[in-house]
């Protein structure tokens, strides 16, 4: 059993252990099972893509690419369609440029036969090794507390204010409280390292808010789905992706709107995905002299993914920030993504139950995550003002941005220039030049 754990997943079982992957893999899944919900929501603006049908393709988009990662990459890394790229394919090339949601498709295809190219070429490594030190911490804890501000976004800890942008909610009621009281519970349960603690809160935290109500809509937090005559529901066999699959609209391909598209579903993904890997292994100590394994293997899974999930009819499928959580929990292996994806596959048929699980349960996970994403910045050289600012910017632009990739192109021209103005030159690499004048390029013509 041992060998082919080995063989399969790269389970080493004098360093790892089956039930702490197992768990973490199912820790991954509840932070980022929003998905599931989500991704149909926003696809409901486009007529012709049944919320049912954009159900089935997430998860699936989600399981194959999750299995992709954990049998040939055999890390520990989730995928699923990604937020900000879902909202640019509804709201921006369909919505606002007025194209067809099969036009999109089609740009999503394009662009992971891309990545697919770029992997193979190693293009994409030369990118990641071109990044200095300073900026690679500075990725990790700009995750950290990016993915801090989703869960206190999705719980209503921090709602929007029309004069500061930001402001703290009404954390005695609703949704705020029950992750403000999950918080306390999850935080002690990892400060006490009880195993599985933060899946632990997760399940508690779903508990509690089936007692405390919202007071905008009079019901409880957690909301457990129920049938027709009232009883609860449990099981839901899958819709049909068949209204979405392969729908793809090809004598577009040859104009500057597609090259546009692709070209902005291109930077997202690939510097998402970038700094989720390097944030992840360098928030959780998973580096061996600062260097990252297998670095291709996972972005031929990510670029696997994406042409996968443009067939099945849904948005650019990429390698998940929340994947922290899991990673967190102690997962190191594609054992944990194995888990992730098992749960993913349940979820075809227990989708009530999963999509019960309210943002306030998942917030105090995604809060402590960031919170164990921080000690990379203290190796940061803070009184080096050339590596500290674009450092910070690099930190600050993730969540102020709401946006990893933005927080990395920024903070890669950041770089270049500080080096410049001081006289530095021997310290910006040649790649640094050509990714710096490239972001700056896209920020005017994308």
């Amino acid at each position: 059993m041992s060998n082919f754990l080995n063989k399969a997943f790269g389970f080493d079982p004098g360093k790892h252990n089956v039930r702490t992957e197992i768990v973490a893999g199912i820790t991954t899944f509840l932070t980022m099972a929003y998905i599931l919900a989500v991704n149909p929501s926003i696809f409901s603006a486009l007529d012709g893509m049944p919320g049912g049908a954009v159900f089935t393709a997430t998860a699936l988009a989600a399981i194959i690419g999750t299995l992709v990662m954990s049998i040939y990459a055999k890390k520990p890394f989730a995928l699923a369609p990604g937020m900000g790229l879902n909202a640019f394919f509804v709201y921006t090339v369909c919505l606002t440029m007025g194209y067809s949601w099969q036009f999109a498709l089609t740009a999503v295809l394009l662009e992971g036969i891309l990545f697919i190219i770029l992997t193979v070429t190693k293009v994409r490594s030369w990118l990641l090794d071109a990044i200095p030190d300073a900026l690679k911490k500075a990725i990790g804890a700009g995750i950290g507390l990016f993915i801090a501000f989703i869960g206190m976004q999705n719980s209503g800890i921090i709602v929007n204010s029309d004069s500061t942008l930001v402001t703290l909610g009404e954390i005695t009621k609703g949704t705020a409280l029950v992750a403000m009281i999950g918080l306390v519970i999850t935080a002690g349960l990892v400060i006490l390292k009880v195993r599985g603690g933060i899946l632990i809160g997760i399940i508690i935290t779903t508990l509690v808010g089936l007692v405390i109500k919202d007071p905008a809509s009079g019901e409880a937090v957690t909301q457990l789905a129920r049938n027709d005559a009232g009883a609860v529901k449990l099981l839901s066999l899958p819709d049909s992706v068949a209204p979405i699959f392969c729908q793809f609209e090809f004598h577009n391909i040859l104009s500057w709107d597609m090259l546009v598209v692709v070209l902005t579903f291109l930077f997202i993904d690939m510097f998402d995905t970038m700094g989720t890997i390097i944030g992840v292994h360098q928030g959780m100590g998973m580096t061996e002299h600062d260097k990252i394994e297998g670095m291709e293997k996972m972005f031929m899974a990510d670029s696997i993914a994406t042409v996968c999930g443009a067939c099945l009819g849904t948005s650019t499928t990429t390698t998940y920030v929340e994947s922290a959580s899991g990673v967190s929990a102690g997962g190191r292996t594609g054992l944990t993504a194995f888990s992730t994806a098992a749960c993913f596959a349940l979820a075809l048929f227990f989708s009530p139950i999963f999509l019960s699980i309210p943002g306030a349960a998942t917030a105090p996970a995604l809060i402590i995550v960031g919170v164990m994403m921080m000690p990379s910045v203290k190796n940061i050289q803070w009184d080096d003002y050339c590596k500290s600012i674009p450092a910070f910017l690099t930190i600050i632009l993730m969540p102020v941005a709401y946006s990893i990739s933005d927080g990395i192109l920024i903070g890669v021209i950041a770089y270049v220039a500080t080096h410049a103005i001081s006289g530095r030159f021997k310290e910006i690499s040649v790649p640094m030049w050509v990714m710096a004048v490239l972001f700056v390029l896209r920020y005017i013509f994308i």
